[in-house]
């Protein structure tokens, strides 16, 4: 039984929705812990980066906590991590938000606005909604999403989406209002989705099991 006593640290840096996160965590077995301590995360086994806000007070935040570094080299040693909404973003280079700039760059990618307006239409933003899921190049068989269904709805709130330089890493993309956005990846050790796995019912947990599987977490 000791993999159930590997550590993984659900990271605090003032802004998201940790306790839900926690939650989910409990409800399949993981073993986990918030914290915003940079000794913490070193030591992790892995790492889940929720978030829900804005990406330039989610960088400020990380900076102030001098978890910047730590979470780059700790993913960048194999540690797995799991992104989550704006946990998600911050894993790309940069965000169009504006004086946002630079994320963690550990994956490729700029992070754009919805636009107000598409083909004449308008578009509402945010997104806060239950949206489908559905295939892009890679397959979903020994990935986290591995129990679900193609066009499997989850659970959206955002107002921006990641756009990855290379395609590679893309594991599911959402239709939303005519825009076509990226709405998972997965690349190495790197996990991350912009819906909410933790409010979207057994589904979701089943998200949270299975990456924890896919690494000997529980």
């Amino acid at each position: 039984m000791e993999s159930t006593k590997r550590k993984v640290v659900i990271i605090d840096y003032q802004l998201g929705n940790l306790f839900s996160v926690k939650q989910a965590c409990d409800t399949v077995g993981i073993n986990a812990e918030i914290s915003s301590l940079k000794k913490d995360i070193l030591d992790a086994d892995a790492l889940i980066l929720p978030g829900v806000g804005a990406f330039i007070e989610a960088m400020n935040n990380l900076k102030k906590l001098d978890l910047i570094d730590a979470i780059k080299d700790t993913v960048n040693n194999s540690t797995p991590i799991f992104g989550i909404c704006l946990g998600q973003q911050l894993l790309f280079t940069e965000s169009e938000e504006f004086g946002a700039g630079n994320g963690l760059d550990l994956i490729p990618g700029m992070i754009k606005r919805f636009p107000e307006e598409l083909n004449g239409k308008k578009v509402k933003v945010p997104q806060i909604a239950w949206n489908k899921i559905y295939s892009s190049s890679q397959e979903w068989d020994k990935t986290p999403l591995t129990e679900l269904q193609k066009d499997e709805f989850m659970y959206f709130i955002h107002s921006y989406y990641v756009k990855p330089t290379l395609n590679d890493c893309i594991l599911t993309l959402t239709d939303y209002d005519g825009i076509e956005f990226c709405s998972s990846i997965l690349d190495r050790n790197l996990f991350a989705t912009q819906f909410h796995p933790e409010k979207s019912g057994e589904k979701g947990l089943s998200i949270y099991r299975n990456w924890a599987k896919n690494y000997n977490l529980i």
